[in-house]
């Protein structure tokens, strides 16, 4: 029996499994955002200062995880979109996305988070290890702010955790616990221990294995698709801007300013990209806005020349020229007679734009030219992994099959949006 799935039953099936998989982390997610929701409506002083970009990555993803059901439920019968049969490439891309969306709530650990390297160090995929957890201090008289305090470091990950001690072996002597590290003993009093359904230890497991500072490589991928996915957006959201307005003033103002454009746009086809992102990256820094804007001052030029080649054969067309004497100012011009011709040649463009950014953004990792350490991506687990290719080919691999895969994925997506916007083009 052939099974027809639809692109929502694919989006629901994705969120279902997560529900399934990552259930605990959810609720420690709901209940950061039902304690914090309460610190706002008592506290706002107090709910204001505790405010960071990480409780707003947890509370917002948790918020979006929620609505999707309701969302995809909503828009089946009323967007068409989700009615249409899936294929391999969007299968991929909804992955990547919920990656993107929901990297919190998908992985419950910080991608630069380690903890007694000697035991964690270059683990291999599948790999598990054993894990201690210390109690916390706890206070018989607690308000709502401590309250809120405990349940937001339960929820946010920080990439290091005094309560964990990871070991390759343990076992309870009289009041004591005895675990070794590399065959080295210690030993902590069992009343320090929190049990866990009275097991005083757990095995942790590590789906795709570690690096060399024992980090979870499983976690590195995923925040590594949020980096390169947001670059991607913000990068080309550069291009699809410049693209646009300079190559619909230089179609339809012509003469002095055309040329100009055009010998501009010649400049920087001509002239090396590597060199300029080098130079802007020596001038500014290679922090996260330095890489968005030099890659989206990069790529600009295609869609330049397109958009100028379009607007130069319409604009002597007969509705251009009414709407144009009718006195419709420029803007409106190009919003509603040029854009609307336009939009299919644009979205195809931006998609294998958006496939060039990402390979670019992992190539500047990869060359030290990236994000530097601050950040974790495919380009430079990638340049890491390199070092250790002999006894820890995960460290190279991983990343770089996820890397190809969403290039494949990406140049897949833009060759079927452009057979079907042009029928004539076949594509299989």
């Amino acid at each position: 029996m052939k099974l027809n799935l639809k692109i929502w039953h694919t989006v629901l099936l994705i969120w279902l499994v997560i529900l399934i998989l990552r259930f605990e982390r959810i609720i420690e997610l709901i209940e950061l955002l039902y304690s914090y929701s309460l610190i706002i409506i008592t506290d706002f002083i107090f709910a204001s200062g505790q405010f960071s970009l990480s409780l707003a990555d947890n509370i917002a993803g948790i918020l979006i995880f929620l609505l999707i059901p309701v969302v995809v439920i909503y828009f089946v019968k009323r967007v068409q979109f989700f009615n249409k049969k899936i294929f391999a490439s969007a299968v991929i891309i909804f992955f990547l996305v919920f990656g993107f969306l929901f990297s919190p709530i998908i992985t419950d650990r910080n991608p630069d988070f380690y903890k007694d390297i000697a035991v964690t160090k270059l683990l291999p995929p599948l790999s598990t290890v054993k894990e201690i957890r210390l109690k916390e201090q706890k206070s018989d008289d607690i308000n709502k702010q401590q309250e809120f305090i405990r349940v937001k470091n339960k929820a946010i990950k920080l990439p290091f955790d005094e309560s964990v001690i990871y070991c390759d072996s343990a076992l309870i002597s009289g009041n004591e616990l005895i675990y070794y590290q590399k065959g080295n003993p210690k030993t902590i009093l069992v009343e320090d221990v929190q049990p866990e359904n009275g097991i005083y230890w757990s095995a942790k497991l590590f789906v795709f294995g570690t690096d060399e500072f024992g980090r979870d490589i499983f976690t590195r991928l995923i925040y590594g698709t949020r980096i390169s996915l947001f670059i991607g957006f913000c990068a080309v959201g550069i291009s699809l801007i410049l693209g646009l307005l300079l190559g619909f003033l230089a179609g339809y103002k012509s003469g002095w300013l055309d040329l100009v454009l055009n010998r501009t746009t010649d400049l920087f086809l001509a002239f090396p990209v590597i060199f300029m992102i080098i130079f802007i990256l020596a001038l500014f820094g290679n922090n996260m806005i330095s890489v968005i804007v030099v890659l989206g001052l990069s790529g600009w030029m295609s869609l330049f020349k397109l958009v100028k080649t379009e607007i130069s054969s319409i604009k002597t067309k007969d509705f251009f020229v009414s709407s144009k004497l009718l006195g419709v100012s420029p803007f409106s011009l190009m919003k509603k007679e040029f854009l609307p011709l336009i939009l299919a040649s644009v979205i195809v463009n931006i998609i294998f734009q958006f496939g060039n950014v990402v390979l670019a953004e992992s190539a500047l990792s990869y060359l030290g030219l990236g994000l530097g350490n601050d950040y974790s991506s495919w380009g430079s687990m990638i340049q890491s992994g390199q070092e250790y290719i002999t006894q820890s080919w995960w460290m190279i691999v991983l990343p770089g099959v996820l890397l190809i895969l969403t290039l494949l994925t990406i140049n897949d997506l833009g060759a079927k949006i452009k057979a079907h916007f042009n029928p004539r083009i076949k594509y299989d």
